[in-house]
């Protein structure tokens, strides 16, 4: 089926207290294995490509957004195409012509002023091109010119007055809030700040966000939708899985050269913690 709004999911999921998982992909293989995981799981998915994918790519955004494209046009459950933490301004806009409905505007790294001066550019263009826009408040620094603190550093938190006032002066249309999660975690070990959590999800009337998810135990991620996070992001549980598939294949098949054989058993190990990632949300559903 043709790619679906993220915008629509995101809304539809916020409603029902439920939340959309969204996966970050880097390869081909990550885009069939995020679309069959979730064909078996009979799920709405967002496929999600982050700046620093595309640099990985050399630089070039179509490529892998024309393959996300052509993988949800036959997908049997709608897909959604999201371009991740964008910092780049030229890269923003080349979100339309290559089929995003949706971006993260990631200024985060910017005192609170200059982040919320940039985003609401960002946001005001993106709107005008019909694109859903995310922005991150996380610091607890970044007062008098300081550098803000990383929105997914060990103890930053959002603050629920700084992030009313920062939706309300971008005006985007979700936002990706800071309660203890962190990217690239390879141990399921963050514990997430439930109490701060829902005072977000009271503050504030866009959909929450949680990156950094793969750090995050089953248990926590349940409590975090139930706590007003409507989209989980989901990158290294990814690679963790894939890793680990093609380690013990080349371990068991040291003569293997075909790179089809292992990027096969890599593929499948996502697709079956794709499956798994989106039961445990749905964990959470009535």
């Amino acid at each position: 089926m043709p790619l679906v709004p993220t915008g629509e999911l995101i809304t539809r999921a916020a409603a029902a207290r439920t939340a959309v998982a969204a996966f970050n992909v880097i390869t081909l293989e990550h885009i069939e294995a995020v679309i069959a995981g979730a064909e078996t799981a009979g799920s709405p998915v967002v496929l999600q490509v982050s700046e620093n994918a595309v640099k990985f790519r050399y630089g070039r955004l179509l490529p892998l957004a024309r393959a996300a494209v052509a993988a949800a046009g036959q997908a049997a459950v709608p897909v959604a195409l999201h371009l991740d933490h964008v910092q780049s301004d030229e890269l923003l806009r080349q979100a339309p012509e290559a089929g995003f409905g949706s971006v993260m505007y990631d200024a985060a790294r910017l005192p609170y002023a200059g982040n919320l001066a940039a985003t609401r550019a960002a946001a005001d263009w993106a709107h005008a091109q019909g694109l859903w826009i995310e922005a991150e408040l996380g610091q607890i620094g970044g007062k008098d010119g300081r550098p803000p603190l990383d929105a997914h550093a060990p103890g930053a938190r959002t603050d629920p007055g700084r992030a009313r006032d920062f939706v309300t002066g971008t005006g985007v249309d979700a936002l990706a809030v800071a309660v203890g999660s962190a990217h690239a975690m390879t141990t399921r070990t963050a514990v997430l700040d439930q109490a701060l959590l829902e005072r977000l999800s009271a503050a504030l009337a866009v959909p929450l966000v949680l990156h950094g998810s793969s750090g995050v135990p089953d248990d926590g991620l349940v409590a975090a939708v139930r706590g007003g996070i409507a989209k989980v992001n989901v990158g290294t549980a990814l690679n963790i899985a894939m890793t680990g598939a093609i380690r013990a294949f080349l371990a068991a098949h040291p003569e293997a050269v075909d790179s089809r054989k292992y990027l096969t058993v890599g593929r499948e190990a996502m697709a079956r913690e794709v499956t798994r990632i989106i039961g445990v949300l749905s964990r959470t559903a009535g």
